[in-house]
């Protein structure tokens, strides 16, 4: 299952809101909306084959968790729409070294030439 398909029902999203804070038992997801509990384990079944969601046996009851990893692709789309920067960071490294060299040839020279208050004195 495709993450974006996955991610496109709302009780999906709701599901992995969720299981963001900890692991949840299919009973206490259930809880929160108006549909029955296998309704919720099929919703889940997707999730984790789309690799958002994995389950824990503890006994009889399954945990699912969030599985933060299987968003990566959303990060990486969601990346790739921010704008560039105007200006790279090689071409401001350049500028931030030509400032501070004309800073220190500046001091230099302040040095080496006394101050026309300093003649007169």
């Amino acid at each position: 299952m495709d993450v974006f398909m996955a991610l496109g029902d709302p009780v999906r999203r709701s599901l992995l809101d969720r299981l963001a804070r900890g692991p949840q038992r299919v009973v206490d997801l259930a809880a929160d909306h108006a549909i029955s509990r296998p309704a919720i384990s099929r919703h889940l079944k997707v999730l984790g084959e789309a690799g958002l969601v994995s389950a824990d046996e503890r006994g009889r009851e399954r945990h699912y968790r969030l599985e933060r990893s299987g968003l990566a692709p959303v990060s990486e789309w969601l990346a790739g729409l921010a704008p560039s920067p105007l200006i790279s960071e090689s071409a401001l490294d350049g500028l931030d070294l030509e400032v501070r060299r004309t800073v220190r040839e500046r001091s230099t020279a302040e040095i080496a030439q006394p101050t026309t208050t300093e003649e007169t004195a």
